[in-house]
């Protein structure tokens, strides 16, 4: 083995492996938090969550729909960035109508959690016909072309390339490069201001230690002189928010499908679970261990394998942990044994 194929090996790892895990865990992350702010304050599971995302995606895709028409080109920029304000206030007004016209009524009555869970499977299923409804059943392109007095634009999808240029010059057989999309900078970008923002919120704001005094004990908050009906708005605003970026982000940096939340639900769930529920810290860390565990389990090693060893033994078959198409029992395994093992998460959530 030389130098060059281990390097070669290395390179391909970071960028198949690691990259694609890193964006993964970005969008569990930022979905799990909004699972376990939910959970925190207004104690239930929310599994509707998803498809609030999967909205969020749509009323983007639409406006950049619009702003494309209309001739708006922001390149290298996705034009569907300046559709992500639009998104992120229509999904903010969809879970605050859910919570008004659904969830406050058994608030009101008091009614037991497993109320609330039945609550939003069907008010899952009502989005769920919403959006195909309106969107459609197809899966659909964030950058697609458009006609202009007779020729074809399209908007492509900004790249940047990391070629490693000094190594390709001075060591032979080196041939490996990093590619990361626009979609994959913003999203990066995006999560880490999310997180952090929502770090100093929580920690520094009035309204976010009024949010963390509601988890610990409502009536006692309550007492206090906490409006816990603000309260729960602001989770609605910070969860709707969240959702519409990380949909949004996703669909850009792959396409919007109708059945987005389908694939994004149990993970999320796994995420939120593993870092303890209410956490929404230990949310972030669950979302990157289901990420990395869920990508290298259907990563094929066998070109890292054929890096690293003669010609004469070069593997021919996939040697993926897990077929492609169990890409989903992945963090549900982790679930179960999550559940088994510390069923209160890494960091023993109730409270934020």
């Amino acid at each position: 083995m030389e130098l060059a194929d281990a390097l070669n090996a290395v390179v391909y790892l970071l960028n198949k492996g690691l990259l694609n895990a890193a964006k993964v865990g970005s969008i569990y992350a930022l979905g799990a938090v909004g699972i376990t702010l939910v959970f925190g304050i207004l104690r239930f599971a929310h599994f509707a969550h998803g498809d609030m995302m999967t909205f969020g995606a749509l009323v983007a895709l639409a406006g950049t729909a619009v702003l494309r028409y209309a001739g708006v080109n922001t390149e290298p920029v996705p034009t569907g960035l300046l559709a992500l304000p639009l998104a992120a206030m229509a999904t903010v007004l969809l879970a605050l109508l859910i919570d008004r016209s659904v969830y406050a009524h058994f608030r009101a009555r008091r009614s037991a959690p497993i109320v609330f869970v039945m609550a939003s499977i069907g008010v899952t299923f009502l989005l769920q016909g919403v959006i195909r409804l309106v969107g459609g059943t197809g899966d659909r392109q964030f950058f697609f072309t458009i006609v202009e007095n007779g020729e074809r634009l399209r908007e492509s999808k900004a790249r940047f390339v990391i070629g490693f240029d000094w190594l390709r010059d001075h060591l032979e057989g080196f041939s490996q490069k990093v590619v990361v999309t626009m979609p994959q900078v913003m999203l990066f970008l995006f999560t880490l201001i999310a997180l952090v923002g929502l770090h100093r919120f929580l920690t520094r704001t009035r309204m976010g230690k009024a949010m963390r005094a509601v988890s610990d004990n409502e009536e006692l908050a309550r007492v206090s002189g906490i409006d816990v009906s603000q309260v729960v708005r602001m989770t609605w605003i910070i969860a709707g928010t969240l959702a519409a970026i990380a949909g949004t982000l996703l669909a850009m940096d792959t396409q919007y499908k109708p059945i987005l939340a389908f694939n994004l639900l149990l993970p999320m769930f796994a995420a939120a679970i593993m870092g303890g529920v209410g956490q929404p810290f230990g949310a972030v860390a669950g979302a990157f261990v289901v990420a990395l565990a869920e990508t290298f389990a259907v990563f094929d090693w066998r070109v890292v394998v054929n890096f690293l060893v003669p010609d004469s033994m070069q593997v021919t078959t996939s040697l993926a942990l897990v077929p492609a198409e169990y890409k989903l029992a992945v963090p549900f395994v982790i679930l179960v044994l999550v559940l088994i093992w510390r069923p209160t998460g890494i960091f023993k959530g109730q409270v934020l």
